[in-house]
């Protein structure tokens, strides 16, 4: 799918206020309001656009320890069936495929550290096909954005 200015501009005005109304969005971009429906449309058939999520501020709910934990595996094989069972601990937000000794990482955010340490020890671990882990303790997220949309990158 090619992507115009239009595109770039409707998606950066997007990630910076995911509930601007489509009326609101065409007249900042000083374009028609079917202009906008269409291309949203298109954008969203085409798979770039997500759904539109609110992000929750983590300490404020309680989840005062967030982690990065690498989990090595028996064998590679089993990257997909230790997927799933790690997509069932509610605590873990987040888990990728990497590359060397360590097959998946996972991001956990947890109410302290003793809530922590059984998320990682009573959920995690047990799970078959995990070797072992390794966890980093993340003090607090600096920044976390979208990647930069560039037109240049669609022709």
């Amino acid at each position: 799918m090619k992507l115009d200015a239009t595109d770039v501009r409707i998606m950066n005005e997007l990630t910076s206020d995911a509930r601007i109304t489509y009326i609101n969005l065409a007249k900042r971009l000083k374009v028609s309001n079917t202009m906008i429906h269409q291309r949203l449309k298109k954008l969203k058939e085409s798979g770039i656009l997500k759904n539109a999520t609110f992000k929750l501020d983590t300490w404020k709910l309680g989840y005062q320890t967030s982690a990065y934990t690498q989990i090595i595996l028996t064998d590679s094989k089993l990257h997909k069936k230790v997927e799933d069972e790690i997509s069932k601990i509610p605590e873990v937000v987040e888990c990728v495929n990497i590359a060397g000794r360590y097959a998946l990482m996972v991001k956990i955010y947890a109410k302290n550290n003793r809530h922590l340490r059984d998320v990682i020890y009573e959920k995690i671990q047990p799970i078959d096909g995990i070797e072992g882990t390794n966890t980093t303790v993340a003090f607090e997220t600096a920044f976390s954005r979208n990647v930069p949309i560039e037109i240049e990158n669609y022709y």
